[in-house]
């Protein structure tokens, strides 16, 4: 209607006859003469006189004569589920008075014929003048003066929809919808959200680097670095989160039924800092992972390493290789060779023309739901943003490896490195009828992933990984914090400043860590075993050498159970207790399940026991089942008096193999012999699942040791003498499952 009655419909379509498509100046200069045509024009008499009278009651309604208001734009092809033209329009924020009002909805309308605008509904097919633009005008929320940010109804990596996750930064939304900001994120499991849970299970603090703010004097905006001390702590309250979390699934929910189908949902939210008050200011469907029809695994593994350039942000979980580009001036885009890996400051929409040829991208700043990281994940490759440093340390035509495979952390390695792509569709996997299939678990940051693999649940959930990589600080040096040498308490200092307590960084980082992956696999059992580092293992953790005795044989030593009721250490397993209970309790993820390691005697059993009940856990409580590792002797041929005390077995065939067998696993001279396979130790596992079966009320048995993961025949072995479940390694399920499936239909013939 605008450009009709403007007269300026014809001049467009000349402008946009004969551009050359490889060229991205000339779309540039063709953009810019296009909207300069818009926004010069005369606003159609009627149009004009509606937008002044609605803003004058809306100014009204707010006891004012000018009210500050923010103009959106709305393309219809802007939101479809199936396209993502998100933030290829423009707003306006802090928009004051009749004739400012005017210009920018002028803008908004010019802004349909961005550069990048232009390319990308090329590229989609979308033709230029069946693409109609609204521009919505809206009460400005004055998050300036607090915080704003944007909701996914999934996790925008792995696609993974049991979550809630919410993105935060202070001040106006546009630096977190521009990329210019890494921000707080806050992940809420939706089925115990909707249980009426507080299912906050992981949140990870954002450097948040600018504020944009609004100058009421000079009367505009104005990007400022954002103070220290807001930097070092969230920018919304946890009571806040879940509130935005209940709203976005409410939103998911109602376009979900009007569509009929599950419809993920992508929305922008921003605080009152006047009123204090939450609002949703705009929602449309996500449009990446929503489109994927039926799920296939594509799995990329390193496999050579190198030396790692500099880390970041992991966008996806591909891997590229390429020449690096580092272009700092969107001037010069035209110098940028397809199959390069671009680096660059931080991108917008208008970088699109040449970011669909990169082989990876990686920016200095940004997070998640930066532009980088959205266009990314559209475009299917690999991408580290975030790394404060890309753009001094790589260097224009230097060979790199772009890795997003690793988890959270993305790094960019020296050199082209060899990596694997598998590729696999779970629905033509023949499923075992009788033995459960698990996975070992390790790092919570792969848990959403891996959730998606056709398993049962998780067997073994190892704890290790979030003491070492989360937590980082050894138990007693928080509980005993007073005894730390200066230096010491200076780095505890550092890592628990904003928490109420030393014992409660330690509670909420385990807890977050052991949440994740149990909500990641909701319903399905999820069994955790309790940490089992040895002592010289323990004494690596920040203050952990001045806890930690000095053993010749740590693998033999003070470890696993022997240190739950132990006075020297019973302080710290209590704060394990205290996380698994949040996590099963406040969280409602009651498919947690927990496992006592390197248990020597029955007797210790019941005293590690005694403790949990002293820790508010009790055994059968809520569902509750605690199983015992199997990776001693005495836990095989004294299976009947362990299964009087735990609900089941959970087989370690690496140290089981080790002390059958007198191997040191790890000495070059006779590590020859340690065999998983060897006649001692499979006689051992088939003793352990026969008295474990017959015990009264019947126990069950699993394991979760490498050897089934290496050795597909010894998983048939344990199919063949009643193993209940075979917990495997990421990367050996497709295989393993496979033998075991070979394995139950050997047995049925033979029954037959």
């Amino acid at each position: 209607y605008y450009l009709r009655e403007a007269g300026i419909e014809g001049k467009i379509r000349e402008l946009l006859d004969g551009w050359d498509r490889s060229n991205p100046k000339d779309l540039i200069q063709r953009s810019r003469r296009i909207r300069n045509l818009i926004i010069r024009a005369e606003c159609p008499e009627d149009l004009r006189e509606e937008i002044v009278q609605a803003y004058r009651e809306l100014s009204k309604k707010y006891g004012s004569d000018e009210v500050d208001v923010a103009v959106r734009s709305s393309a219809t092809a802007e939101d479809l589920p199936n396209a993502s033209f998100a933030g290829q329009q423009e707003t306006y924020l802090m928009v004051h008075g009749e004739g400012e009002l005017l210009l920018s909805v002028r803008r908004a309308f010019a802004s349909l014929f961005t550069a990048r605008a232009i390319s990308y509904r090329e590229d989609m097919g979308f033709d230029h003048f069946k693409v109609a633009l609204s521009v919505g005008v809206q009460k400005m929320v004055r998050a300036d003066l607090a915080s704003s940010g944007v909701i996914f109804t999934l996790d925008t990596e792995s696609g993974f929809r049991d979550v809630v996750m919410v993105t935060s930064i202070w001040g106006l939304g546009e630096n977190i919808v521009q990329g210019r900001v890494v921000p707080d994120e806050f992940y809420v499991h939706k089925p115990t959200l909707r249980e009426g849970y507080r299912s906050l299970i992981w949140k990870k603090l954002g450097a948040k680097e600018f504020k944009l703010v609004y100058d009421e004097e000079k009367h505009r905006l104005s990007n400022l670095p954002t103070p220290r001390e807001e930097r070092e702590r969230f920018s919304l309250e946890p009571d806040e989160v879940l509130e935005l979390a209940r709203w976005a699934l409410a939103v998911e929910d109602h376009y979900s039924r009007v569509r009929g189908e599950p419809t993920p949902m992508d929305l922008e939210w921003a605080k009152d800092g006047l009123s204090g008050e939450l609002y949703i200011v705009q929602a449309r469907p996500e449009t990446v992972h929503s489109q994927r029809k039926g799920l296939k695994f594509t799995t990329y593994e390193l496999k050579d390493r190198g030396r790692v350039l500099v880390e970041g942000l992991a966008v996806g979980e591909k891997i590229g290789t390429g020449r690096v580009r580092v272009i700092l001036d969107p001037n010069k885009m035209d110098e940028f060779q397809p199959g390069e890996v671009l680096v660059t400051t931080i991108t917008d929409p208008d970088w699109e023309p040449i970011m669909k040829e990169a082989a990876a991208i990686v920016t200095d700043r940004g997070g998640r739901t930066s532009h980088a990281a959205i266009v990314a994940r559209e475009l299917g490759i690999p991408a580290v943003v975030g790394t404060e440093r890309a753009t001094r340390v790589l260097q224009t035509g230097q060979e790199v490896t772009v890795s997003c495979a690793e988890g959270e952390v993305g790094r960019i390695y020296e050199g082209r490195l060899a990596f694997e792509v598998r590729e696999v569709d779970p629905e033509t996997l023949p499923k075992p009828e009788r033995t459960r299939i698990l996975l070992n678990v390790g790092n919570p940051e792969l848990a959403f992933k891996l959730a998606q693999y056709p398993v049962d649940g998780v067997g073994l959930a190892r704890m290790e990984f979030i003491f070492a990589s989360w937590i980082r600080v050894h138990p007693l040096a928080l509980t005993r914090y007073d005894r730390l040498p200066i230096r010491v308490k200076r780095q505890v200092d550092a890592l628990t400043r904003g928490y109420p307590s030393k014992e409660e960084y330690f509670i909420d980082k385990l807890s977050q860590g052991i949440a994740v992956i149990a909500a990641a696999f909701y319903p399905r059992e999820v069994i955790l075993r309790f940490s089992d580092f040895k002592t010289n293992e323990y004494a690596h953790l920040l203050g952990g050498e001045l806890f930690e005795p000095k053993e010749e044989n740590p693998m033999l030593g003070w470890r696993g159970a022997s240190r739950y009721y132990h006075p020297d250490y019973k302080e710290g397993f209590l704060l394990e207790l205290a996380a698994v209970k949040r996590v099963r309790e406040e969280m409602g993820l009651v498919n947690l399940k927990v496992m006592v390691p390197f248990c020597r005697t029955p007797e210790e059993g019941r005293r590690v026991l005694e403790v949990m009940r002293e820790g508010g856990l009790e055994p059968g409580g809520k569902g509750l089942e605690i199983y015992v590792m199997a990776e001693i002797p005495s836990n095989i041929w004294l299976a009947d008096a362990y299964a009087d005390v735990f609900d089941g077995f959970s087989i370690g065939s690496n140290d089981l193999t080790q002390l059958t067998l007198g191997v040191d696993r790890d000495s070059d001279r006779i590590s020859a012999l340690f065999d998983e396979r060897n006649e001692a130790v499979k006689r051992s596992v088939a003793h352990l699942i026969e008295r474990a079966h017959a015990h009264e009320p019947r126990r069950k048995v699993g394991i979760c040791g490498q050897a089934p993961s290496d050795y597909p025949e010894f998983a048939a072995f344990l199919v063949e003498k009643g193993i209940d479940t075979i917990s495997l390694n990421p990367d050996a399920v497709l295989r393993t499952m496979r033998r075991v499936v070979e394995m139950e239909k050997e047995l049925e013939g033979k029954k037959g």
